[in-house]
């Protein structure tokens, strides 16, 4: 029995040795990834980052925008509801994080493109140009944001100071500058790793500068800066046209085509598809402004006879009194019904939740808008009016490609005429009782159905414009379209210093506080 006992001591003492000896033995080489890496390239860091970042925008569009907007209204009589202007903190959250954490990626990727041995000015520029792009989308949302500091957790440090607006907008107009000069060199990029352009460096000049003219035109109202930014729109459009081109069609167009799991190399799967049910998508009626216009106005875009299998091409089902939309602001218990809403998933016919179109960030629509404001400002050459329709032939023809062959087409001739719908110099520039009076009014209406999808756009330049006029509903108890969002909670108690200066530089963590570019 001893004898047995000693050499099983003798054997679980060999194995453990053996084990110990080959735990230590090439340890490090044994337990490495051989697939990880303990760097990125650039080009394996664009696509990830801005997929991420337009999700979280059609996310946002889709359940904030779209009901301050009046695009869509819940059937909700319950508190908290956006399209009855009662916004919650907790609303301040999401685009915050997600926009930050996208902004990780983009800022490595100059960063990874300026090294000697891997320098890319391409790659720099896009980062630059997709920096500013979500900067911008933060300061027009929350104001007053860390910008010189932000993302430099990895230097340690974790509470950076908010930069003001001003200054911020100034930083962005010297980001698309550089970035418009850095495209100019022409280096190639990986054209698989670019999910909106597939390489094309041209396109992406084309969109640094048309986002330039957003944010000039977004600034122009101050009288700080007017004079400056009037002169620079001159200068993109008028003065050195070539220097500075923009999207001028929709094969131009921003945007990212979701392909779900019919691409062969890279998927991007709409945040419509991933992230919302079928029921909840058309469970979200459509508002009777956004569609009684377009009723109306018999638009091609919500005629069946055009769609697919006899569904309209922005993929509407009729409600029980046709196609009829639910007002907003509707007092609760007021017993109102669904009536028409966007098609969704699983209904074997052309649907807004399966589309490949909705992925758009700036389009050519908007870019035409923005040139028919400034026409008729009088800060560029050129006619408002033929801006005007070709905004309007774009935007019918992204939804509806080749429906129009150019706005001197006789179906969209027809089509303004019958909608009563066509461009009237003797109106006032601007006038703040019916869109239609106005010369303003008429193009940010028709701009207002453009940026349909397009994160917050709508709701910036309705604060920036006070178009579209949207009807005030009687369950708004004197509440008030926000001017912003909150800051997110956690900031605010993990970056109480500079949480503390912006507000009181600023002015009150409210949604009615204005931020600078709205302010007189």
């Amino acid at each position: 029995m001893k004898k047995n006992k000693n050499t099983i001591v003798s054997v679980l003492l060999a194995v453990l040795c053996a084990s110990t000896f080959s735990c230590t033995k090439d340890f490090t080489e044994v337990n490495t990834n051989p697939i990880g890496k303990k760097s990125s390239e650039a080009h394996q860091l664009l696509a990830p980052a801005l997929v991420n970042i337009l999700s979280t925008n059609m996310s946002r569009n889709w359940s904030f925008n779209n009901q301050l907007m009046q695009v869509t209204v819940e059937i909700n009589d319950s508190e908290g509801r956006v399209f009855r202007y009662d916004v919650r903190n907790n609303w301040a959250d999401f685009t915050w994080n997600n926009w930050y954490l996208g902004l990780t990626d983009l800022k490595d990727i100059y960063t990874i493109a300026s090294q000697p041995e891997k320098l890319n000015k391409s790659y720099q520029a896009i980062s630059l140009i997709t920096q500013t792009w979500v900067y911008s989308l933060l300061t027009d949302t929350y104001g007053d944001i860390p910008y010189t500091e932000s993302n430099m957790g990895k230097e340690g440090n974790m509470q950076p100071v908010f930069d003001q607006q001003k200054n911020i907008y100034a930083d962005m107009f010297k980001k698309l500058e550089e970035a418009n000069k850095l495209l100019k060199e022409g280096t190639a990029i990986v054209a698989t790793s670019d999910p909106v352009y597939q390489g094309d460096l041209l396109k992406w000049r084309r969109f640094c500068n048309s986002l330039y003219l957003r944010l000039l035109l977004r600034v122009s109202a101050k009288a700080e800066v007017a004079n400056t930014v009037i002169a620079k729109i001159k200068e993109i459009v008028d003065v050195n046209p070539a220097e500075y081109p923009v999207i001028e069609d929709n094969t131009q167009t921003a945007r990212i085509l979701w392909n779900g799991s019919n691409s062969s190399t890279a998927v991007y799967t709409s945040p419509f598809m991933a992230g919302i049910r079928a029921a909840d998508f058309r469970g979200m009626p459509i508002c009777d402004f956004f569609l009684g216009k377009l009723a109306t106005w018999d638009d091609p875009r919500v005629d069946p006879a055009l769609g697919t299998a006899g569904v309209p091409r922005f993929g509407i089902d009729k409600g029980a009194d046709g196609y009829v939309g639910v007002p907003s602001g509707y007092a609760p218990g007021s017993g109102i019904l669904i009536q028409a809403h966007f098609n969704s998933d699983g209904e074997n016919r052309l649907t807004l939740q399966t589309d490949r179109n909705t992925g758009i960030i700036l389009n050519s629509a908007e870019v035409s808008f923005m040139l028919a404001e400034a026409a008729a400002r009088g800060w560029i050459s050129g006619f408002a009016q033929n801006y005007y329709y070709k905004g309007m032939a774009d935007a019918i023809n992204y939804w509806m490609p080749t429906y129009i062959s150019s706005p001197a087409d006789p179906k969209f001739v027809n089509y303004i005429t019958e909608a009563n719908l066509k461009w009237n110099p003797a109106l006032p520039l601007d006038e703040n009782t019916s869109d239609s009076k106005s010369q303003l009014g008429m193009i940010h209406l028709q701009k207002y159905y453009a940026m349909f999808l397009v994160d917050f756009q709508q709701w910036f330049e309705h604060r920036r414009t006070g178009h579209p006029i949207l009807p005030r509903g009687p369950g708004l108890e004197g509440r008030k379209m926000p001017v912003r969002l909150n800051y997110p909670l956690i900031t605010q108690s993990t970056n109480p210093n500079s949480y503390k200066n912006a507000v009181a530089i600023q002015g009150p963590d409210d949604i009615n506080t204005l931020i600078w570019w709205q302010k007189p």
